[in-house]
């Protein structure tokens, strides 16, 4: 019978039968093991579609906070299996593949994060969810895209605040609230690399077409969109708008949900500047797949770890996060 090898994310080699139904064989396990497997919206479609949860950021945060399964599968990339660990610590918290990292928490090391807070004394500090533990860890409270506006809201119009690490939606937090955040220099490689002109020309290829795009995106992409918004708040508005046609400004996962949602609607990833490219797709977040998911499961392993020490204290504006949504009903 013939053999395929897949890596269990990179660590070990371990034959899977070619002609085995992944799709049945991981809802064996989960069931087996009392397993959840949890997906963001940037992950491949087969993941989605096989996924008990399929969210956001924030989303995958309060199910990680609730569910009563014994192993949390968490398919994304590595800081939303550190925030599902943060928040079910007595759970074991799988990812597919330990190398899904993430361009945006990379562009924040904690150790220069800490002293640029430590420089900027008497401020609150708000870190996107898309940090690393550490990070978290000399946080005051964490936001989403779904919520940071709602939270920052909160705070005291003269509150100092330090914001990070997207300096574009920080850019775009600080215009639609009138605020003067200090924002830290980082940003998602996937959202830099929208073409302006591209998109441009896909509007006037597709003149009712709307443009939704995520506040991750540059200022120069925002004032092209109809809509900006939350990946969660970009599939809502596209399922109950009039429009038939959208051009999506945000990682193009998110469009295999959005065509269930709509199936008669048309999607288009806006493309990135790289003219090979049609699509703008996070490379960390398309490691994970089907293969490794069923050995993730079958051997439990590889396992999200968080520091003690940390995890105590990057718990706590995840916590806070969490209160103030369901104070806001988000």
């Amino acid at each position: 019978m013939k053999k395929e090898k897949w890596l269990i994310s990179g660590f070990a080699d371990e034959p899977i039968d070619a002609n085995i139904d992944l799709k049945k064989a991981i809802n064996d396990l989960k069931k087996e093991k009392n397993a959840v497997i949890m997906a963001h919206y940037y992950q491949v479609g087969e993941i989605q579609d096989i996924a008990d949860y399929v969210g956001d950021s924030l989303a995958l945060a309060q199910w990680a906070a609730k569910t009563e399964a014994d192993i949390i599968v968490l398919c994304g990339v590595h800081f939303m299996g550190e925030t599902a660990k943060i928040l079910s610590p007595n759970k074991k918290v799988l990812v597919p593949d330990l190398n899904a990292g993430c361009s945006l928490a990379d562009s924040c090391p904690a150790d220069k994060f800490a002293q640029y807070v430590k420089e900027h004394p008497g401020h609150t500090v708000i870190s996107y969810v898309n940090t690393t533990a550490a990070v978290k860890a000399v946080t005051d409270v964490v936001v989403t895209s779904t919520n940071a506006k709602q939270i920052v809201d909160s705070f005291p119009k003269d509150e100092k605040i330090i914001f990070g690490p997207d300096r574009n939606l920080g850019n775009y937090i600080n215009s639609i609230t009138n605020r003067n955040m200090l924002l830290w220099d980082g940003a998602c490689h996937v959202h830099e690399q929208f073409s302006v002109e591209k998109i441009v020309e896909l509007k006037a290829k597709y003149p009712n077409a709307a443009v939704l795009a995520h506040p991750e995106c540059k200022s120069t992409i925002l004032v092209l969109a109809d809509y900006v918004g939350s990946t969660a708040a970009l599939l809502k508005y596209s399922a109950n708008s009039d429009k038939d046609t959208f051009i999506v400004a945000t990682e193009s996962g998110i469009l295999h949900e959005m065509q269930k949602k709509s199936p008669q609607k048309t999607f288009i990833p806006a493309p990135p500047n790289d003219s090979t490219c049609a699509c703008n797709e996070c490379n960390f977040m398309r490691l994970n797949t089907m293969e490794k998911l069923y050995n993730c499961l079958k051997y439990e392993f590889p396992e999200i770890e968080v520091d003690p020490e940390i995890a105590k204290e990057a718990v706590k504006p995840i916590k806070k996060m969490l209160e103030i949504s369901e104070e806001l009903g988000l």
